[in-house]
């Protein structure tokens, strides 16, 4: 074996288990001393010193009177891109605020944004994202007329589930995302994004195919949960279940009312 056959066998053997990306450009030496700790500095007391950076629980009411005034979404995204009150804005590659037209009739959100996602900013753009457009082909809808955005716009790294934090602090900006794009029909794609938006506890398997309504600034929108294409993925079983609340939303969008 070449001395490039070790490392390539160790690079395939971390792709086989799930790795997707490094934490780092540098090697780490694990067994130098640690860093002598620092005093921690002194609050700002001079006039004119800049405020501390308000935290993350804190961050979430700023943040909703922020939104409020945003009345187009070219708006909502340049204060999302100066909003520093999630931290996982941190660690991704890219915002995935969202795409689609400004008003679409269809309005889809998932939960977060995965590998492909924070690499190119765009949501559902991986093997879920595929599927979803055969889905929705499969209606008569193509990507460029609905809406897609996730309840939260930053890569989770390792795609952990996002903290209840960090879902709180997007809050604002979903909702009044959907208010702007005011779609006569959004469907939620996984128990996350139901039980962020919906509030309420029951899982996908008792909330998907049927209707609720959220209130919004903008007046209340049929909502219609439904699994994710990330959980059809590896159940493709209930794709028939799928296929049902497609319809729905299908003939929803077709005579305002099943």
């Amino acid at each position: 074996m070449t001395e490039r056959g070790p490392l390539l066998a160790a690079l395939e053997w971390q792709l086989a288990a799930g790795v997707d990306e490094v934490v780092g450009f540098e090697p780490t030496d694990r067994f130098a001393p640690p860093p002598e700790p620092r005093a921690p500095a002194s609050p700002p007391s001079a006039p004119g010193a800049a405020p501390a950076r308000a935290r993350p629980a804190e961050a979430a009411p700023a943040a909703a009177k922020d939104t409020a005034a945003a009345a187009d979404l070219d708006t909502l995204r340049a204060r999302l891109l100066s909003f520093d009150g999630c931290a996982l804005k941190k660690t991704a590659t890219n915002t995935v605020f969202g795409e689609g037209p400004a008003r679409a009739r269809l309005m889809i959100v998932g939960e977060a944004p995965g590998a492909d996602e924070d690499r190119q900013g765009r949501p559902f753009v991986g093997p879920s994202g595929r599927l979803l457009e055969r889905m929705l082909a499969a209606i008569g809808l193509s990507r460029d007329e609905v809406y897609i955005a996730n309840t939260v716009y930053w890569r989770p790294p390792g795609n952990r589930t996002p903290s209840a934090e960090e879902v709180e602090a997007c809050r604002p900006f979903i909702s009044r995302q959907i208010a702007l794009v005011a779609p006569e029909v959004l469907m939620l794609t996984g128990g996350a994004a139901a039980k962020t938006l919906l509030g309420t506890t029951e899982g996908i398997m008792r909330l998907r195919g049927r209707w609720r309504s959220l209130e919004t600034s903008g007046g209340p929108v049929d909502v219609m949960p439904t699994f994710h294409p990330a959980f059809l993925l590896r159940s493709p079983a209930r794709k028939r279940e799928s296929w049902r609340d497609l319809l729905a939303v299908r003939a929803r969008l077709e005579s305002g009312r099943p």
